[in-house]
């Protein structure tokens, strides 16, 4: 066990004859053992924290696998069990639109979800190679406001841009991506005819990007976990809001992108706060 192995211990004799020549030969060999040994230990912890990444990685692959094939047989299901009655001839005539339109909602659900899995397993093997070039976050985010205009409108929740123009270099891609998930999820969560305010500006060395909201909030003990995978604070109404729960996981990994932080603030029933700081 090189754990207990030690080096460090030198011999004191001071003599100029054969043996004072041969103390010294051993402390010249105790002192490269003992860096040696160093070394080792070194590369022994290295190895071992490589061991550990890897499982931890495993793990979350595992994890991820096992919750995408359960958040996918969902929408599978109803689609395949409405088909079959239809096929069956087990709908009266005027009920087929209803049940075509279901089919329809799910195969949705089914598009937008797999389109998330994607991009999230893009940012895991590290396959996206997008150029860092000057973006002007303000025209993101009105952008994405002209975009989810219509869907804001149909629950009276106004959508508004307070920030400056606010430059920063990263990805277009990943940014949009960024923004828009923030803004949609402060829409599906908020309540009817509330309010969500966007802004970018500067301070100081940084550039923060805020998306704030009157919404249901979230529960303290939710705050730290809202970012993972498929988590959701209220199953029920992400189910009616068509929400995936991968959201929030790729406004993670965008920030990560550009190595940017990530604040929170919520209160039940009053609303919530998220902050980007670049």
């Amino acid at each position: 066990n090189i754990a207990n192995l030690d080096f460090s211990r030198k011999t004191d004799i001071v003599r100029k004859d054969e043996i004072g020549t041969l103390a010294n030969n051993i402390n010249t060999v105790s002192d490269s053992l003992d860096a040696a040994l160093t070394e080792l230990r070194e590369r022994n912890a290295k190895l071992q924290e490589d061991i550990d990444r890897e499982r931890r990685i495993e793990k979350m692959r595992q994890d991820f696998v096992s919750s995408a094939s359960h958040e996918l047989k969902t929408p599978l299901t109803a689609i395949s069990g409405t088909a079959e009655i239809l096929r069956d001839g087990l709908v009266k005539p005027e009920d087929i639109p209803h049940f075509a339109g279901n089919i329809y909602k799910e195969s949705q659900r089914l598009i937008v979800l797999v389109s998330d899995i994607m991009k999230l397993s893009q940012m895991d093997e590290d396959a996206i190679s997008d150029p860092m070039e000057p973006i002007d976050l303000g025209e993101i985010c009105r952008d994405v406001i002209s975009r989810l205009s219509s869907h804001a409108k149909r629950r009276g929740i106004s959508l508004e841009y307070l920030g400056e123009d606010a430059e920063i270099l990263g990805s277009k891609k990943l940014l949009d991506e960024m923004i828009f998930n923030l803004c949609d999820n402060a829409i599906k969560y908020n309540k009817d005819n509330g309010s969500v305010t966007i802004s970018a500006q500067r301070d100081g060395e940084h550039t923060i990007l805020t998306v704030s909201d009157t919404g249901i909030g979230i529960p303290n003990d939710s705050t730290e976990r809202v970012f993972e995978r498929f988590y959701r604070v209220d199953k029920s109404h992400s189910k009616e809001t068509g929400g995936t729960g991968l959201g929030l996981a790729i406004v993670k990994h965008a920030a990560r992108y550009h190595n940017a932080e990530i604040e929170l603030e919520s209160r039940l029933g009053v609303g919530t706060r998220i902050s980007v700081i670049f």
